[in-house]
Order: structure tokens, then sequence, then C-alpha cells
């Protein structure tokens, strides 16, 4: 399933607009963890730092079995190659895990789109997606990844589900480190320039003075 090309159009758009599914009980279990303190790479305001901060110290949204699920579907979104590593090396996981946090919106819609897969995945095989086998995880994944084909009945969730995780997982990607060097894009970066080629001189018959050239820095 070669589809980093097309994720990388998704990378340049805001984060999808939520699925709408019909969703589990939520529960009230959540898994504590200390927070350490917030490193970042960019300029951040004192309020952003601030915000960003409470939402890392809050209580895990995903329990250790859903983000299994999440890593392994990440993965097949986006998976390892010669360019680069998969979305779950760019840590894609645990933006999601923030993301939940900060639009508590996509909460529903991503647990119990978690919640179908594995009912999908017991009815088929009687074992959960993460327990599954790499051919077992595909058959489904195949009948919810590709919603122009006909859709088979009861997939209808599924599809709204994968839909979110495939915009969240490309928008997660790459706009970390390892993306943005898949994508290519140095941004703005110092060079070094040492004036006009001499060919391009020549083509106009013109040339630089004596004076000129004791000035100008070499590199």
């Amino acid at each position: 399933m070669d589809r980093r090309k097309s994720l990388k159009l998704i990378a340049t758009g805001a984060v999808a607009v939520p699925a709408v599914i019909t969703a589990c009980n939520t529960g009230d279990k959540k898994n504590s963890e200390q927070v350490t303190e917030p490193k970042f790479n960019l300029d951040r305001s004192p309020e952003e730092l601030k915000h960003e901060k409470e939402l890392l110290a809050k209580e895990k949204f995903f329990t250790p079995e859903e983000m299994a699920t999440i890593t392994i579907l990440a993965d097949i979104i986006i998976p390892k190659d010669e360019v680069s590593g998969s979305a779950g090396d760019a840590k894609v996981p645990d933006f999601i895990e923030f993301i939940v946090k900060d639009m508590p919106e996509h909460q529903t819609p991503l647990r119990g789109g978690l919640r179908w897969l594995d009912v999908e995945c017991m009815k088929r095989f009687e074992k959960s997606f993460k327990d599954c086998s790499q051919p077992q995880q595909m058959e489904v994944v195949n009948d919810i990844a590709y919603p122009e084909r006909k859709l088979k009945p009861g997939m209808s969730q599924g599809v709204r589900f994968f839909n979110l995780m495939r915009d969240l997982t490309a928008t997660g990607f790459y706009t970390s480190e390892i993306g943005v060097k898949d994508l290519g894009y140095v941004g703005n970066t110092p060079n070094q320039w040492n004036g006009v080629p001499d060919d391009v001189l020549k083509q106009y018959g013109i040339s630089y003075t004596e004076k000129e050239l004791k000035e100008c820095v070499k590199f």
C-alpha cells in the first residue's frame, strides 16, 4: 500500500473534521503517568507553553491496548521505507494522544472506531485487531481504506474512522522532524555565493572589475 506520496498532500491541510461514529462507552478508567517538563524546538508564547504543558500533564486518554492499535494503524498508513522511518518512528501515536486532549471532539470518534475495529476482527478471526496476523489486519484495513470502492455492508463506520486516522497520521507525520525531512523541505538556510558564474558573465559580455574581485568574499 504505497500511499506516502498522496499523504504528503494532506500534510499541508488542517487536521480533519471529526468523523461521526456511533461510539461505545468511553469509560472512566485512565492511565496516569508522570509527565516531565515538555521541551519544544520551536518558539512558543508563554500562553502556548502553559497550555501545552497543561495538556501534557493530563492523564492518558488512550489505554495501552488502544495505543498499540493506533501504532499498528499508523505504521500501516505510513510505513518505513528507504527514505524515512514509519509513523510510529515519528511518534505519531503520541501526537494523536495529544490531539484528543487538545481537541476533545476527536475522543469519541477515535475510541468508537477502535472498538469497532476490534469487534470486526473478533467476528472474523476471534481476536482483537492488535492480536491478528499482518494479513488479517490488512484484510480489514483494505475494506475500510478505499471508500471509492464498492462499500461492503457494515463498513461505513470503519471507513469514517479510518479516514480520521489517516488524516491525523499524515498531519502528525509530516509535521515531525522525520516527516519534514521526508518532504525534502529545508526552509530558510544559509548558502554560499561566489557571484555570477563565468559562463553567464560571458553570455552577456560583462565581467567583474579587479576592484570588485578583490573586495568580494570567496568561499
